[in-house]
């Protein structure tokens, strides 16, 4: 089947995003934020988390009342080495990297930073901010909570967000070691890109009530709402194939975007009410900057970890395989080979572009594709 895909400049996507944000009630700089979180995605090649999401995460949202297009960050509670921070229902792509930049602020200061977030929202690619860490020459991590869609090791309820758990740190070779991923096998965004592709999910990403795996990748979209569906955790299901690595880790995740703000948790962000009426998720995040130099100097720990990911890419290949990729080098080569060509939209994603154009009178783009 031909999926009909166009390929436009990082560029023009870009700014389109900012057009979009700002005719929604976007600030203008927090609305260049939000594209550039999003562009960063693409970029990347995790086209699950960046134009994709666009109408869908935000746009949408900000239309039905339930996401506030103005952010107004509240510091709770500090100390030179940590903050408290109430996002009061921002946007949380902004509300992320000002949380990120604090912790970057007080690593500098005092060796370590780390600050936590209360009532946010959607924040875009987890690992867009640890990479703010590492262009300041630290380590950088972030976790976000989210709304139920992981099931428990030997559990079908949806209880868990995706609750990615994201690392980088600078090396010396032209990328940074760079870990993005979800605590389920898959996460919501790339069924969605499955969907909208009318593709069938691979097996063993999703169980249903009765603990059989599901593919229907549309159907599976309204189930995870409903509760009729769940995601997998990192592992597998049950413990042969040690799901209960990945059911760990997304409790850890869970905790720390929770439990250090007192902020919602799990069955608390739905986005439902008791009664169904769609109403804010109150996401919770957390930011941890670690300042290099406090340790060590920064060109040797860049060195020490360039020799670690070489010698692991150069170690023993697999019969019928002659590459061994080490974590942010798969992006960077996306990026190489994207950066002069832009990003793939499908025909759906096309369509939703071309409404938003439509909604927004926003003619200039009208001749994108």
């Amino acid at each position: 089947m031909i999926e009909n895909i166009v390929w436009v400049d990082f560029e023009t996507l870009e700014r389109f995003m900012v057009d979009v944000f700002k005719g929604s009630g976007v600030k203008e700089d927090e609305a260049k934020i939000c594209a550039n979180v999003l562009i960063t995605a693409d970029k990347k090649g995790i086209d699950s988390h960046g134009i994709n999401r666009l109408k869908s995460m935000y746009y949408d949202k900000i239309k039905q009342g339930i996401l506030n297009p103005v952010t107004n960050l509240e510091i709770v509670k500090k100390s030179p080495t940590t903050a408290v921070i109430d996002g009061h229902n921002g946007m949380g792509h902004v509300i992320a990297k000002k949380s990120m930049q604090i912790a970057i602020d007080k690593a500098k200061k005092f060796g370590m930073g780390m600050v936590v977030v209360r009532n946010s929202n959607h924040y875009g690619i987890a690992g867009y901010y640890p990479l703010m860490a590492v262009d300041a020459g630290m380590i950088g991590m972030s976790g976000t909570n989210a709304r139920p869609s992981i099931a428990p090791s030997f559990g079908v309820e949806n209880m868990l967000g995706t609750n990615p758990l994201t690392f980088a740190m600078p090396s010396d070779e032209k990328f940074p070691f760079f870990l993005d991923c979800a605590t389920s096998v898959a996460q919501r965004g790339k069924i969605e890109v499955y969907a909208k592709k009318n593709k069938d999910i691979p097996k063993g990403w999703v169980i249903d009530k009765k603990g059989e795996i599901r593919t229907d990748s549309e159907q599976i979209l309204i189930d995870l709402v409903k509760g009729n569906a769940a995601l997998v955790p990192l592992g597998g299901v049950g413990d042969e194939t040690a799901g209960y690595k990945g059911y760990g880790y997304a409790t850890v995740v869970e905790i720390l975007s929770a439990a250090l703000q007192q902020g919602r948790f799990m069955n608390l962000l739905t986005g439902l009410n008791e009664k169904g009426k769609k109403v804010p998720h109150h996401i919770g995040h957390f930011f941890i900057a670690i300042n290099i130099s406090a340790f060590t100097k920064l060109d040797k720990f860049k060195k020490i970890t360039g020799d670690i990911l070489r010698d692991l890419r150069a170690s023993k290949k697999m019969p019928g395989y002659n590459k061994i990729y080490t974590a942010g080098e798969k992006e960077y080569l996306t990026y190489m080979e994207r950066k002069n060509k832009g990003a793939p939209l499908n025909r759906q994603l096309q369509n939703e572009i071309k409404e938003m154009v439509k909604k927004l009178n926003l003619k200039q783009y009208e001749s994108m594709f």
